[in-house]
């Protein structure tokens, strides 16, 4: 997205399963290769993903421009 994703957007590069279609590809943004996943933001591994994403919106929301 060359202007960046605005938040609560779904990225344009998430396939139906919420996977990213550019993973390890070198056309993958910086931003994204930067984040670190951590226990505190993935959650349990039976979670599959909804604590990941929830803590994903509340940063989006976090540092949505004024």
């Amino acid at each position: 997205m060359p202007q960046g994703k605005p938040a609560g957007v779904p990225c344009i590069q998430l396939d139906e399963q919420l996977r990213c279609k550019i993973f390890g590809k070198p056309e993958r943004p910086a931003v994204c290769g930067q984040l670190q996943a951590s226990v505190e933001m993935c959650g349990a591994v039976e979670d599959s993903g909804v604590h990941a994403r929830a803590w994903l919106m509340r940063l989006e929301d976090l540092t949505r421009p004024a």
